[in-house]
């Protein structure tokens, strides 16, 4: 000690002596400023079904909270204030669910910081939380449960077709081994989204690890592509950078091709790196909203190539029309009534289309469904309640893979 504190001059040595004995006691004063604040949890989801909300900040003037937990989409729930400075607000019991929802402070914005869960949609970050009863309903399909896990992943592969280097994600499920040949269904995003929105806001990976355990549908191989044929990848991962994620990046650029144009080139991709059932009887392909428009694309230019169909709230234009989703001409517009015959001359097993009774496509959906009726062709509708929303796409998604591969 002798030697550490020579050449130390006295009033520095006596304030060295003052820190480490101020980081001696350093836990016990830290746990005091811990006991000042409330530990806050949140949400709280209460065995009535309700869930309540806390949020800490004794500055704030008004706190509300905006979720999809209303039947009135977005509504908000006003948070009191306690005397501690913890705003808290309780729900009414909620249906077995997954959730999203935001805080509003002083007419600002925010994630719930007690909430560590959060899914981009588009631009827009909000908090999640699931609801779940029984191990019937749709909170447990949507849960990580204890079940075989099958793999998620994001790999790149190369479109001739756009020239370019693209991203997709594909679902593996927990029986594929490289030995055996699997199905594949491709699941495609609506406008806006990108690769992820399958996998984060769609619950893909956790539906269809649930669906399989519990014997409910086939095996498969899921692939969610980027379906914007001017985007390589979602934002940040690819050399374009960190751009804002709001739907119309790089719309002024024109693309080589179409998403429909160019859709083999994944076909062929996953088929060239996965052990996959090369027929069309192994084949789905599933889109919402745009991504129902390019399965509706894909089922006119490729009739014979795969055997089940699925448009969810899609964006189904007729020839001819202009919808916000069309991004330039292309060979769909040609010779509709001809690609038609050809499609359903093929006898595909399944045509299938699903909307809510609210969703502002609907008309589109019932001119499709007119003018199917009209020439005999076959199909499947599904429709239920709410408007153009995940939490139907999720739905869909569930009972289109119950459907297919059987």
């Amino acid at each position: 000690m002798k030697a550490f504190f020579k050449g130390i001059y006295i009033p520095r040595l006596l304030a060295l002596s003052f820190i480490i004995s101020n980081l001696s006691f350093s836990p016990v004063w830290a746990q005091q400023q811990l006991g000042q604040r409330p530990q806050v949890k949140s949400p709280v989801i209460n065995q009535d079904g309700t869930v309540t909300f806390n949020f800490y900040d004794p500055s704030a003037s008004a706190v509300t909270v905006n979720g999809d937990f209303n039947e009135i989409s977005n509504k908000r729930l006003t948070m009191e204030k306690r005397a501690d400075g913890v705003w808290t607000v309780t729900t009414a019991p909620l249906a077995p669910e997954l959730y999203s929802y935001s805080l509003n402070v002083d007419g600002q914005r925010l994630t719930d910081p007690a909430n560590s869960y959060v899914n981009r949609d588009i631009s827009t970050l909000s908090n999640i939380f699931i609801v779940t009863k029984t191990n019937d309903d749709k909170g447990h399909l949507y849960s990580v449960n204890n079940v075989p896990h099958g793999t998620l992943s994001r790999v790149w592969y190369e479109s001739p077709t756009l020239g370019q280097q693209r991203r997709m994600t594909v679902y593996l499920p927990p029986q594929y081994d490289g030995k055996k040949r699997f199905p594949v269904l491709y699941l495609l995003h609506g406008f806006g989204g990108d690769e992820t929105a399958w996998g984060d806001l769609g619950r893909t990976s956790q539906i269809m690890d649930n669906l399989i355990a519990e014997g409910r549908c086939v095996p498969m191989i899921v692939v969610m592509p980027n379906g914007n044929p001017t985007c390589n990848a979602a934002p940040g991962w690819w050399h374009e950078g960190m751009y804002t994620p709001d739907g119309n990046a790089f719309r002024d650029r024109p693309a080589k091709a179409t998403m429909e144009e160019s859709f083999m080139d994944i076909v062929k991709a996953v088929d060239s790196r996965y052990k996959t059932i090369t027929k069309r009887s192994g084949r789905a392909v599933t889109g919402l909203s745009m991504g129902g428009g390019h399965t509706f694309g894909i089922s006119r230019l490729y009739p014979e190539q795969f055997d089940y169909y699925g448009l969810q709230s899609a964006a189904c234009r007729m020839p001819r029309e202009l919808t916000p989703v069309t991004t330039q001409p292309s060979n769909l517009d040609n010779d509709f009534d001809g690609q038609m015959a050809r499609l359903f001359a093929s006898k595909p097993k399944l045509f299938w289309i699903a909307i809510g009774k609210d969703d502002f496509l609907m008309q589109m959906n019932t001119d499709l469904r007119k003018y199917l009726d009209e020439k005999g062709y076959p199909y499947e509708y599904y429709e239920n309640d709410g408007g153009h929303i995940w939490r139907n796409w999720r739905i869909y998604l569930t009972l289109f893979a119950q459907k297919i591969f059987k």
